[in-house]
């Protein structure tokens, strides 16, 4: 029987590029987004050889009753990858946005997880979720984003050992700059950019794909004894 992940925000950025890495890797893979035209889009956007490994779905993680309704059509989960997320550079001071903020990336992870539980308990199955280098730098002009994923991060390490007596492993990615519809301004500005190339010792963007191909090693047998553990994915960028 084939493995079935559930990539959050696996429509688009990130969240596209581990749901194609993982579907080429044989996952049965179901993509969610938070709109049928972003949906859509996705799947018109599909190579040929991943479109029979590939379905997705509008969700939205912060809604119980969605996200209730969407496990209610799972048969099977062996995977689970949180990597819905919002960012709102410049607005996060207003406590509405930040709340919003947190909700998504924050307490939508932990929907999402605690919605999974039986289902990985069953499989033996494996959490990612999506932290950032921001779960450890500050980032003054997002706030909330910081804070959450921050949170994700501890998150992470707290569901890795409550659950791993359910024979469940928790880990996370901390991805840097990766070149993704959220990144380009930054990309376009190129002062912005020189300043984070020249920070970053590998000295380019990362690629979703990248990030996805780190995914599915968590999510592999081969990385049977990892949990509770924060990957980053920023070529070098922590370090330097």
């Amino acid at each position: 029987m084939s493995r079935v992940c559930i990539v959050t925000g696996g429509t688009r950025g990130i969240g596209a590029g581990v749901a194609r890495t993982l579907a080429a890797k044989g996952w049965q893979v179901v993509a969610t987004g938070v709109s049928r035209e972003e949906v859509e889009g996705f799947l018109a956007g599909l190579d040929a050889d991943l479109r029979n490994s590939v379905t997705a779905r509008v969700l939205d993680v912060t809604n119980d009753l969605d996200v209730r309704n969407f496990f209610a059509d799972q048969a099977r989960v062996d995977g689970l990858v949180n990597c819905a997320g919002i960012l709102r550079r410049g607005e996060e001071y207003d406590l509405e946005v930040f709340r919003q903020v947190v909700e998504v990336n924050l307490t939508g992870t932990m929907r999402m997880c605690v919605a999974a539980h039986p289902f990985l308990a069953e499989t033996g199955g494996a959490i990612v979720n999506t932290a950032s280098m921001l779960s450890y730098f500050g980032g003054p002009q997002v706030p909330a984003y910081s804070a959450s994923k921050g949170g994700v991060a501890q998150l992470t390490k707290a569901l890795a050992v409550k659950w791993a007596a359910d024979g469940i492993r928790v880990n996370a990615v901390a991805p840097g700059w990766i070149e993704t519809e959220m990144t380009r301004g930054l990309r376009e500005d190129k002062a912005r950019e020189a300043g984070i190339l020249s920070r970053t010792p590998l000295g380019r963007w990362g690629q979703a794909g990248e990030v996805g191909a780190l995914v599915a090693w968590l999510l592999s047998e081969e990385a049977s004894f990892v949990s509770g553990a924060i990957y980053p994915v920023d070529g070098g960028y922590a370090a330097a």
